[in-house]
């Protein structure tokens, strides 16, 4: 079968001939519905052969944070089930660098044939609403969600000697004291910044950010007493809880182990405070037949007996959501994050 440039290319050539030589309208009225009827047709069933086909070559999974981070190891697992279910080679690359930037503009630019898949976190939308100077692309417009796939929920963790036994007694406290509560964060833009202006904008309790080069460090400077509170993923601060050195008053996000910890709407408040989350991203115009695809298969992976074991070990959750439905969160949490950044002071302190 020629391909089909080369068939446009005739059909052109013929079509100029009728345009521009003997006939009149009829002619060329014909020419072009028997002309670009079959052009539109070959298109179509060039597209449902990729469709077909696919996959038939390893597809590049784009992992956008460093080996042996939480995102990595899910995305490893996940990619791992991806090629037993498609039977294809499913090939981890970890592009590190920008928080996320780097590996996120690499996908956004690549080929859109679905060979080059983007599995990244949160920061995706959090660094653009802080500062979209910075970011060389649109993630609602230049990637395409494919799913959500994992969920770790946030808490807003004291020393378990601290006075605070709930959630309500810190805003009391801090509510009846303002600036003398601290809270360490990742920097300004983190989505453990947000939690505090979330908690600020629901309670009207002011918590000073300290900016840390990680949640890690902030974690240890809640260990040190160098700050009264800290707001880790679950799966940093699991084995201090256990130890009994952490309390933890308030989570993003209902912890089937620790059922005794509220939410900030379970408490009667409007909004949450937001969990990290990690999803699936191609670039915008790969073929719908190859999308469908890449979901179904990605949904049977996330789902799975091994992926949901490794990512229940890392304290996350398995939280499939299909494009539709992860694309409104993100829409919804990017507003709230754009609406909480414009009426915050994100001065590092």
């Amino acid at each position: 079968m020629l391909e089909l440039s080369k068939i446009y290319r005739e059909f052109q050539t013929s079509l100029h001939r009728s345009t521009f030589g003997q006939g009149g309208d009829m002619k060329r009225i014909r020419w072009f519905i028997f002309g670009f009827i079959p052009i539109f047709l070959l298109s179509f069933l060039a597209q449902f052969t990729r469709a077909q086909t696919y996959p038939d070559q390893p597809i590049q999974l784009v992992i956008t944070m460093s080996p042996g981070d939480s995102l990595d190891l899910t995305g490893r697992a996940i990619g791992a089930e991806l090629s037993k279910v498609l039977r294809a080679t499913v090939i981890p690359v970890n592009k590190l660098g920008g928080t996320g930037s780097v590996g996120a503009d690499f996908v956004a630019k690549g080929k859109k044939d679905g060979y080059t898949v983007l599995y990244t976190n949160s920061n995706l939308i959090y660094a653009y609403a802080a500062n979209p100077a910075s970011i060389p692309y649109n993630p609602f417009q230049d990637l395409e969600p494919l799913c959500l796939g994992v969920s770790i929920p946030l808490l807003i963790a004291v020393q378990a000697d601290s006075p605070w036994k709930s959630f309500q007694g810190l805003v009391d406290y801090i509510r009846k004291n303002p600036g003398k509560v601290r809270g360490s964060s990742a920097g300004v833009g983190s989505v453990g910044y947000f939690g505090y202006e979330v908690i600020r904008a629901e309670t009207g309790a002011g918590i000073i950010n300290v900016p840390y080069k990680g949640a890690s460090p902030g974690l240890t400077a809640l260990l040190g007493g160098h700050v009264e509170l800290s707001i880790p993923a679950l799966g940093l601060v699991a084995p201090h809880l256990q130890a009994g050195k952490i309390r933890a008053l308030l989570t993003s996000k209902k912890i089937p182990s620790l059922p005794q910890i509220p939410t900030l709407t379970e408490l009667g408040y409007k909004r949450d405070i937001s969990s990290a989350w990690f999803g699936f991203f191609l670039p915008p115009g790969v073929p719908d037949p190859v999308k469908k695809i890449l979901i179904s298969a990605l949904e049977k992976s996330i789902k799975s007996a091994d992926v949901v074991s490794v990512v229940q070990n890392l304290s996350a959750l398995e939280d499939f959501k299909p494009a539709a439905e992860f694309k409104k969160m993100m829409m919804d949490e990017y507003g709230m994050i754009k609406e909480l950044f414009q009426t915050s002071d994100h001065t590092p302190k």
